[in-house]
């Protein structure tokens, strides 16, 4: 089973998604979880004027509650492998829960290939989940959704895993995704082919793909929290080949390039904008 060391120092980047944190209607809010699995949980108001937003890879399992009162729904959000558009409900109030990079809940009935880059109907992939549905979009108040949500999935588990899975996705974010798949062979014992076997099977990954992710998160933490940021500087320590590798990954997977964000956050009090509770 994963462990509960999987929830690594790559888990405390609560703002994976910065561009929901830029285009919500006001304040973004945080809370995190006792439950070792669930990175955060997180709740905003959409913004009228933000038709599209931008959805980056960050290799969780999200979801996702629109608790409109006429029609809410809940989706069930794989990580994707590129900046992808993705559009909300203007005015809609969402309830998110996020789980730790790599962690599947035990409660979706999909293998995890099935996740990556796939949405998916909550009520339609899980069982026994109505209840805690009902419950959730009925409930106005953040910290009472978290409670709600915090007591249902404590009665579950996260999906069965193998601890090598787990040793490896504890490695890849404790190296910011710096990491080579020799470097996992001397730190495990095992061959390539066994390391990416048990690795795609439990995450529907490979363990590059997953380093490219945590990598790009890494990034994007790093400017979030330094402000100005030297990005040869910042491509170095991260591992990439040069400055240019390092912007084309970016733009890639941020959908636009590191100086453009960078002044995009600062000219809108990004962590202003966040309210952890």
């Amino acid at each position: 089973m994963v462990q509960s060391s999987v929830r690594c120092d790559v888990a405390k980047i609560h703002s994976k998604q910065p561009w929901f944190v830029l285009n919500s209607a006001s304040d973004f809010s945080l809370m995190s979880s006792n439950n070792r699995a669930i990175s955060h949980y997180y709740s905003f108001e959409a913004s009228e004027s933000a038709e599209v937003t931008v959805a980056i890879p960050d290799g969780c399992v999200d979801i996702l509650f629109d608790c409109d009162e006429s029609e809410p729904s809940a989706m069930v959000y794989g990580t994707t492998l590129e900046a992808r558009h993705t559009r909300f409900c203007d005015s809609h109030r969402y309830f998110g829960v996020r789980f730790a990079p790599g962690v599947i809940p035990g409660l979706l009935q999909l293998a995890a290939d099935e996740l990556v880059e796939q949405c998916h109907n909550f009520l339609e992939v899980a069982a026994d989940v109505s209840a805690i549905f009902e419950q959730i979009v009925s409930q106005s108040e953040f910290a009472r959704q978290v409670a709600l949500f915090d007591q249902f999935i404590a009665r579950d588990s996260v999906r069965e895993s193998s601890a090598l899975t787990a040793q490896i996705i504890q490695e890849i974010c404790r190296q910011k995704g710096n990491v080579r798949i020799k470097d996992l062979e001397a730190l495990t014992g095992y061959t390539t082919r066994t390391l990416q076997t048990r690795f795609r099977n439990d995450t529907g990954m490979s363990p590059k793909l997953f380093s490219r992710l945590i990598r790009c998160q890494s990034a994007v933490y790093d400017i979030n929290q330094q402000g100005r940021v030297v990005f040869s500087d910042l491509a170095a320590a991260l591992g990439y080949s040069d400055q240019s590798h390092f912007l084309r990954e970016f733009k890639k997977l941020v959908s636009t390039t590191p100086m453009d964000y960078q002044n995009r956050i600062r000219h809108s009090t990004y962590l202003g904008r966040i309210r952890y509770l």
